[in-house]
């Protein structure tokens, strides 16, 4: 991360335009997916992954005190949708499955770093919205930032979309998703195609976790503290 977190409030735009049209979405039949290339700096996509969460995750402990709930800072916009990018390589890896959710995903992580170019942070994204009454209109981004911030491989994969991304989605995009579910790849191609072993895979999960729930709660308690329920 080479990015840092204000420490002012700054003033909101009056207007937002409306926001970017979502790429274009190109299905091929591919039951067969290919292995995710290391980045420039030779990272597997977890480890870019878990790498940027445990950056965000440091930042956040610096700029909150837990303790005593006091912020000390606000979390710049640019740097959470630095943190989310790789994770759209992920879904390349489960196939035809989750191209959908892949277009969703990376529409909304688009959007979002379209709005930092306007917004510094996370806080005059959410206040900006709720000034304007557009808190839960599709589109908005601080619907878009709720959407992006929980034995089989089909058994786990249908149970965890299940849970956490398809109450988001549209009927639509669940059927697409819930039928590509026979075209997952099994456990061993998934971990080959992300470069990574049962071991490895397992260690790097678990800092992921680690480092991803005090975002969520950072994020939850922003929607809260503005009179926000987080049942939608």
């Amino acid at each position: 991360m080479r990015r840092y977190f204000l420490n002012s409030n700054p003033t909101p735009a009056l207007q937002e335009p409306p926001p970017p049209p979502p790429p274009q979405l190109v299905l091929q039949d591919s039951s067969i997916t290919a292995a995710a290339e290391p980045n420039a700096s030779g990272q597997t996509p977890l480890s870019a992954i878990v790498d940027a969460f445990e950056d965000l995750a440091k930042l956040l402990k610096s700029i909150t005190d837990q303790d005593n709930d006091v912020d000390r800072g606000e979390l710049q916009l640019d740097v959470f949708c630095d943190s989310c990018s790789p994770v759209s390589v992920l879904f390349s890896c489960l196939g035809l499955a989750f191209k959908f959710a892949e277009s969703e995903y990376v529409a909304k992580v688009a959007s979002l770093v379209d709005a930092s170019k306007r917004h510094k942070t996370l806080q005059s994204v959410l206040d900006l919205d709720v000034a304007n009454g557009t808190v839960r209109t599709a589109g908005s981004h601080s619907r878009n930032l709720r959407r992006v911030s929980d034995e089989s491989l089909k058994d786990a994969a249908t149970t965890a979309y299940s849970q956490v991304c398809a109450p988001f989605h549209t009927w639509a995009v669940r059927a697409a998703v819930y039928a590509g579910m026979y075209t997952l790849p099994s456990r061993d191609q998934l971990l080959l195609n992300l470069s990574e072993t049962n071991q490895t895979a397992e260690k790097k999960m678990r800092r992921y976790i680690n480092a991803s729930l005090p975002v969520i709660e950072y994020i939850d308690k922003l929607y809260i503290s503005r009179n926000i329920s987080l049942d939608w």
